[in-house]
């Protein structure tokens, strides 16, 4: 009867404790597991933030429908706006430097799951050695350098001698308790965070450009404001010269016209400055030189409208909307995950090790079978007393502890600044109401005290309080025009809007 072949046996044997293993190392990953967490936010936006604004006319209003608006900043209605916003997101610098973080961290992500693998070398060498006569080992060796056995047999032991080697050696680490599937699990995290960053850092950006596009209308309507108050205040004093000339007034009167005129023609310089700091602040938001937008800005228009309606959503929302509370999430994920690798390092470590190749004296030997030199095995790795690992166990539990609280602190922030936001829009627009009503009055009164200066009923001064009250009311409703414009632009920002226009799901990659 014949046998078969033990290679048989084991060929049939193997595949079943293969699977049994691979199915343990699948299953057993310790260490505590992540459960998003649930923000803790009310139903509804409180009744006051939501009440529309008391006011002499119309208003913009907000609603809690849905807040489905990528691109927010076409809601103005203002091409040049909506075009230094797109063009701000391919041009910016910060938000190339967020783009390589991404890549930075998956990167780092790849590195870590390179765990999951073996390693292979290989290694050839050639090494001439002598050893000391003055040794121990020196000595031995040319003591039987040339020694003859019994039979004739001579024993050659050189000294120096040649060794050539060609080797490979392999090791993996099969990953029983889930340690490398944890470290992956958090590096996974961190590739998160890099793109929850990134959008912040879009949201940011399109907020800022559009800001600074309405602060650079208010301040040319403040410029145009100023020019056609010195213009009325030009008229003014010829008016007043001539009435001098013609001895119905004195040097006094004159006097204040100037003085009017000059304080007025003050304010230009700063206004043209601040028109020169905001088209310089788009300039580099947008990655450009000093005014590289000046010949596109210049030109004086108002402030962009405001849409009828602004949709906000409900408070539970932002948890998915606004990027730093994506991106807290992602740091709680990655401090929990890193609290596994840490519980996983208390484990025993399973590494299969082999190493085998030829070595010989001369080159010529090298390949013979006789040459040949290996060793394989396994090796189990069981920490028995390591004070240092169960302290990094408690090292990264509180810091999974405060990842969660940083959690709470920015779904509360977010809250905060949305409500707040919202609370400045409303008041804004109330104050702007008043002030367009104000400034219509100033107007006539204005009107008004010329035509009694002129008939002799009123004096200078009247008409100059008159200009100055009209002047200084004309600024603020401008201001007041401004920080309306620029609320909603916050208010945006608190929603996390913007990033959805240019950004799209990034699904993390597996081994």
């Amino acid at each position: 009867m014949t046998m078969k072949p033990r290679r048989h046996r084991l060929s049939r044997s193997c595949p079943p404790r293969v699977a049994a293993l691979l199915t343990l190392c699948a299953g057993c990953t310790v260490g505590p597991q992540f459960v998003p967490p649930t923000p803790q936010a009310p139903a509804h936006w409180s009744a006051r933030a939501m009440a529309s604004p008391t006011a002499p006319q119309p208003v913009s209003a907000v609603t809690e429908q849905s807040a489905q608006q990528p691109e927010w900043w076409a809601t103005f209605n203002d091409p040049l706006l909506t075009s230094l916003a797109q063009r701000s997101l391919d041009s910016n610098l910060d938000l190339r430097v967020a783009v390589l973080r991404i890549e930075e961290a998956r990167a780092q992500r790849d590195v870590t799951a390179a765990g999951y693998w073996p390693t292979v070398s290989a290694e050839a060498s050639y090494t001439r050695q002598r050893l000391s006569d003055t040794t121990p080992t020196g000595a031995l060796f040319n003591s039987v350098g040339n020694l003859r056995l019994p039979g004739g047999v001579a024993l050659n032991i050189p000294n120096p001698y040649n060794q050539y080697q060609l080797s490979a050696d392999a090791s993996w680490e099969i990953d029983l308790f889930g340690r490398v599937r944890r470290a992956v699990e958090a590096a996974d995290a961190g590739v998160q965070v890099s793109i929850e960053d990134r959008r912040a850092v879009l949201v940011s950006v399109l907020a800022d450009v559009a800001q600074n596009y309405i602060e650079l209308r208010g301040a040319q309507s403040h410029l145009l404001i100023a020019r056609e108050n010195l213009a009325t205040i030009d008229e003014l004093q010829e008016l007043t010269q001539q009435r001098r000339d013609a001895g119905m007034t004195t040097d006094v009167d004159v006097s204040n016209a100037i003085a009017q005129s000059t304080a007025t023609r003050a304010e230009v310089p700063v206004f043209d400055l601040q028109v020169t700091q905001c088209i310089n602040q788009l300039s580099q938001l947008l990655g450009r030189e000093p005014e590289a937008l000046r010949a596109e800005l210049d030109s004086a228009a108002p402030v962009p409208p405001l849409p009828d309606l602004v949709p906000v959503g409900l408070p539970a929302d932002l948890a998915r909307r606004r990027p730093d509370v994506r991106e807290a999430e992602a740091n709680l994920h990655a401090a929990i995950a890193q609290s596994g690798v840490a519980v996983a390092d208390l484990y025993p470590r399973l590494t299969l090790s082999a190493m085998g190749g030829f070595q010989s004296e001369t080159a010529g030997e090298l390949f013979q079978w006789a040459s040949r030199f290996g060793s394989i095995g396994p090796a189990l790795q069981l920490p028995v007393f390591d004070r240092g690992r169960w302290q990094t166990v408690r090292l990264y539990d509180v810091r999974a502890q405060q990842a969660a609280l940083g959690y709470q602190r920015t779904v509360l922030d977010a809250l905060h600044e949305v409500e707040n936001a919202l609370a400045s829009y409303a008041a804004d627009q109330q104050r702007r109401a008043w002030l367009d009503t104000t400034v219509l009055q100033d107007r006539d009164v204005l009107n008004l005290q010329r035509q009694r200066y002129e008939s002799g009923l009123a004096t200078f001064i009247e008409v100059l309080d008159a200009e100055r009250s009209l002047q200084q009311n004309q600024l603020a409703l401008t201001d007041s025009a401004t920080a309306v414009a620029v609320d909603l632009v916050r208010l945006y920002r608190a929603l996390g809007g913007g990033w959805e226009a240019a950004d799209a799901p990034v699904a993390a990659r597996r081994p």
